[in-house]
């Protein structure tokens, strides 16, 4: 497996298996199983997926050396404060079973995020996580975190698909020392993606399918992709996309189907920050 060195030394897996909407407590841990059997050394999970328990219950049962694996998880916005870290990220662990998390992320760039950010560099420095980032901030955001803290954010999570392609984005925070990660790489198939035929004519030229197209695309990007699944078959595919090499002429027709707006929502709308906001959990 690929991996991506973050500007502290940790490496990361390029390709991560991610857990975002699978709540059942039985499936979301046979698939965090079936990963891991299937190749994975990359999870990622949430306290806003309501799923951490079962996710590690799965990390449990493959099996694995825990130095083996990377596990991210994510600080949820009714948490986004000095103690609303320091108490939750211990509920974290305790429901993931571990003794500390590879990756810890701020989910949003919403509530106390200078608070939260000084207690997720103290978690850094006692060890009990190895990296500290960001999900869905701007980079004018991270950039302010990062000049008004001690720790910059290493990862970036955000959107990327072949109909949001964040290409200045990206660029940006390359140049911060900022690694770029994409959720949501197959857009959830909105507006057909997996019928989309500049896609399937390229994977046509490879024997692959649409998404290990997009997910090599983001690859040869640089960019760390979570790519989630319940059926191994899709898992063991989305892994087999070290084979094949993108040409300058595919890429050229990729580009052209930024529609260069999120396929979901925009964080700079007021409506959705106060809907974000009032969605307050006990996690």
């Amino acid at each position: 497996m690929k991996k991506v060195t973050l500007t502290n030394g940790v490496e990361v897996p390029i390709l991560g298996f991610g857990t975002f909407q699978i709540t059942d407590p039985q499936e979301a841990e046979e698939s965090v199983i079936n990963a891991i059997k299937a190749g994975y050394r990359h999870i990622d999970t949430a306290q806003s997926y309501l799923n951490e328990k079962a996710v590690g219950k799965g990390i449990k049962k493959a099996g694995i050396p825990r130095e083996e694996l990377f596990i991210t998880t994510k600080i949820w916005i009714s948490n986004t404060s000095y103690d609303g870290v320091m108490e939750s990220f211990q509920r974290s662990l305790d429901r993931l079973n571990l003794e500390y998390i590879d990756l810890l992320l701020l989910h949003q760039p919403y509530n106390d995020t200078f608070g939260a950010w000084r207690a997720m560099e103290k978690l850094q420095e006692e060890g009990k996580v190895r990296a500290i980032g960001v999900s869905n901030f701007s980079v004018a955001k991270a950039v302010d975190l990062a000049q008004f803290n001690q720790i910059s954010p290493a990862v970036n999570q955000i959107e990327i698909n072949p109909y949001h392609q964040q290409t200045d984005t990206i660029e940006q925070l390359k140049i911060e020392g900022i690694i770029p990660e994409a959720w949501a790489p197959f857009a959830e198939g909105k507006n057909n993606l997996f019928q989309n035929p500049v896609l399937t004519d390229i994977g046509a030229k490879y024997n692959k399918s649409v998404a290990q197209v997009i997910i090599r695309w983001l690859i040869e990007q640089e960019v760390i992709v979570l790519a989630k699944t319940v059926k191994p078959e899709r898992m063991a595919e989305n892994l087999d996309v070290f084979d094949f090499a993108l040409t300058e002429e595919d890429k050229e027709a990729i580009k052209t189907l930024d529609k260069k707006e999120s396929q979901f929502f925009s964080h700079a709308d007021p409506k959705m920050i106060k809907g974000l906001a009032s969605r307050v959990m006990d996690v």
